[in-house]
């Protein structure tokens, strides 16, 4: 695999929008990174507290923070920072270690967007460049085939819509579907109405 191929590589099965932003799952993103290139590596980037500690972050002024991650993909090494956010994505002033590990892993995803994997989000697009962008009619196509079998899926629990969803074929189609239906399904598995 190369940069172009992942540059090409249509992420949208593996996103969650939260707050009106897609997030890529981290853990999917390092897993085609490792199979793209099996010697990539990511490293969080330490700053001296004093002479004797090193913290995962660099501390700003109101007490903020942000975070470094390098990540080295076909030998080339790419940095990111991100600033330690909370979930309307302001920063935090005193960030406890569950936010600065949350951040670690959201920078390392941005990093390895660097190298082409899911860049097209950062840049606002629906799909990657040169993939094929699926008509209305394939559109409505796949959503009358798939939505109602979905719906039941997920009325037995998340495994069970993660299930039924993995045995439909990828395609654009799918990808768009699940940016449009994702929340409304994954709410119904977890039992909670989403309007």
């Amino acid at each position: 695999m190369s940069i172009e191929n992942l540059l090409k590589t249509n992420v949208n099965e593996h996103t969650e929008r939260k707050n009106g932003l897609t997030y890529l799952s981290w853990a999917w993103a390092w897993a085609e990174a490792l199979k793209a290139d099996p010697t990539a590596t990511f490293k969080v980037e330490t700053f001296k507290r004093d002479q004797y500690t090193e913290e995962p972050f660099m501390t700003l002024p109101g007490g903020t923070a942000i975070v470094w991650v390098t990540v080295t993909i076909f030998g080339k090494a790419m940095t990111c920072q991100l600033p330690v956010m909370d979930h309307r994505n302001k920063a935090i002033p005193n960030p406890d270690a569950f936010q600065v590990n949350t951040a670690i892993m959201r920078c390392m995803t941005k990093a390895l967007s660097l190298h082409g994997l899911g860049l097209y989000i950062y840049a606002g697009e629906d799909l990657p460049e040169g993939a094929p962008s699926p008509t209305d009619e394939e559109d409505e196509a796949f959503e009358d085939q798939h939505l109602h079998s979905l719906r039941d899926a997920a009325l037995n629990g998340i495994n069970a819509l993660q299930e039924a969803f993995k045995a439909i074929p990828s395609s654009a189609a799918k990808s768009r579907f699940w940016a449009k239906h994702q929340a409304n399904l994954k709410a119904a598995a977890s039992g909670v109405k989403n309007d």
